[in-house]
């Protein structure tokens, strides 16, 4: 046997256990009882939508971490769009763009079976924009000149995931790298305290750009995610909430077969997140 043939043989191995383990997974959480922890109740948000996933908690100044799930808080899967957090952070320090009102010409045509069809992303765009709105093909463009040397090289700097990554300039997306919901949260708390290979400047302005909600009392800095890995969808949002002097950073991550519809699968990424952060005094 060659080892080329090998090697398609044991990736097909692989990807066929991991589609195993999370279809039993999926089966473990939808039977688990509801747990509430003090006055917070972490399992019936997800219920309520229909879903399966969980949410990964850390208070700033308490140095707590709270999991729906400990397991699913430990299992990596693609970051899909999330990536984007760190993507924007990389492409600024190795000057592939000077800051995120570079504009990024249209392309052309997207494949729009895997991508789905946005046809409002179909422009020229600001990266700010692209961030916002999660036009995946500018930030595949931007991959296309940062390489994938320089991308492993940051990825094993800010401890990111499996470290994996290919020539494709959607790794994120479908593989192979993947990312468990603690190690996003673990990220973002080194992204807030500047404890990574970025400079001051460009973490401002990813704190910027990350601004999707602000209140009287409190300001959200995250990103949505929503990618397919054998079979499933896989949903993220990540960020961090500041409110009452305080810092909550969150991972929430939700997943489904990708032949079941459910229509508030992207909302519920939030509903569910925004509900528990409220139960534990964040919002």
């Amino acid at each position: 046997m060659g080892k080329e043939t090998q090697g398609i043989k044991i990736g097909h191995m692989i990807r066929v256990q991991m589609k195993l383990n999370i279809s039993l997974h999926l089966i473990l959480l939808m039977t688990l009882p509801v747990f509430s922890f003090g006055q917070v109740d972490f399992q019936t948000p997800f219920r309520d939508c229909g879903l399966s996933g969980s949410i990964t908690v850390y208070d700033y100044n308490k140095k707590e971490w709270t999991m729906s799930d400990s397991t699913d808080s430990q299992l990596q899967m693609p970051p899909a769009s999330t990536f984007k957090i760190i993507n924007l952070l990389i492409a600024l320090e190795t000057g592939v763009i000077k800051d995120e009102n570079d504009v990024i010409g249209w392309i052309g045509s997207i494949d729009t079976a895997l991508y789905g069809y946005r046809p409002s992303t179909y422009k020229d765009m600001s990266v700010k924009q692209a961030f916002e709105v999660s036009a995946g093909w500018v930030f595949m463009e931007l991959a296309k000149k940062v390489g994938r040397e320089r991308y492993l090289h940051y990825l094993k700097a800010c401890d990111y995931g499996n470290v994996e990554v290919t020539d494709e300039p959607d790794f994120w997306n479908f593989g192979p790298l993947s990312i468990s919901p603690r190690n996003q949260v673990e990220f973002l708390i080194k992204v807030y305290e500047g404890q990574l290979p970025f400079s001051k400047r460009n973490l401002d302005i990813l704190s910027r750009v990350m601004v999707s909600e602000q209140a009287s009392t409190y300001t959200i800095h995250s990103k949505t995610g929503w990618g397919r890995s054998d079979g499933m969808d896989i949903g993220w949002w990540v960020g961090y909430v500041e409110s009452g002097g305080n810092v909550h950073f969150f991972a929430t991550r939700l997943v489904k077969n990708l032949g079941t519809v459910n229509r508030n699968f992207g909302q519920c990424r939030i509903d569910i997140t925004k509900k528990i952060l409220a139960d534990m005094g964040a919002l």
